[in-house]
């Protein structure tokens, strides 16, 4: 069992991405991911900041906060599976703070590790064409089927580069879980891309969408 944690930050500010934009919560960065997307936009390489908490040290600093949710982020945050189980498990209800997972749904096991303490999961659905990186949508399913125990919302960030097929997939997979699909552009935009267009497509075949870009770069805030 892991008894302490890697934090890369912890800070307080607006959800901008996703159904929740415009909610506050208290954002914890984990530091470690085992991806590597081309459209990150987390800097690991200065992380001298980074601090590490026992169980108890965490708790204290996250009761801080009044937001009522606390969202997990990375990173992937569930690389801290075992230590986000344990610690949630003994300090999820003296915090009285919903858990927000955001994660890159690559690893089911893990999820299965902290499930029954996390009450929305925020879902990457990877594409090929914005991360650069190739993945099977089948791999999601393992993910989803652990997911769907709690309210579970699937993100899709692209770009001009978007294929069609790629729609489909991602179309496919949604429908066959019946979940929220959240489209999010890559900012900042290109002026190559037609925003109603890509959602008009993906529309077509799912209509449980939204296009939601990523707000807090409007606001400029974190």
């Amino acid at each position: 069992m892991a008894d302490k944690i890697t934090i890369k930050e912890i800070f307080e500010s607006i959800q901008g991405e996703g159904p929740y934009v415009g909610e506050k919560q208290l954002f914890v960065r984990t530091t470690r991911c085992n991806l590597n997307c081309k459209y990150c936009d987390t800097d690991f390489l200065c992380d001298n900041a980074s601090k590490d908490y026992n169980f108890d040290e965490f708790f204290e600093k996250l009761k801080q906060s009044d937001a009522q949710v606390i969202s997990f982020t990375g990173g992937e945050p569930l690389l801290e599976a075992d230590f986000l189980c344990e610690f949630l498990r003994k300090y999820k209800n003296r915090l009285n703070k919903k858990i927000y997972l955001e994660t890159n749904g690559t690893n089911a096991n893990e999820l299965k590790k902290v499930i029954d303490y996390v009450d929305i999961v925020s879902m990457d659905i990877k594409l090929k064409s914005a991360t650069g990186i190739r993945f099977s949508l089948i791999s999601f399913d393992d993910f989803i089927e652990v997911a769907k125990q709690k309210e579970v919302f699937a993100k899709v960030v692209f770009d001009e580069n978007i294929t069609n097929s790629e729609i489909e997939e991602a179309a496919i997979l949604a429908k066959k879980y019946g979940i929220l699909l959240v489209l999010q552009p890559k900012m900042p935009t290109s002026p190559n891309i037609s925003l109603e267009e890509i959602f008009n497509k993906f529309y077509d075949k799912y209509k449980n969408i939204r296009l939601i870009p990523q707000v807090h770069k409007f606001l400029d805030i974190r």
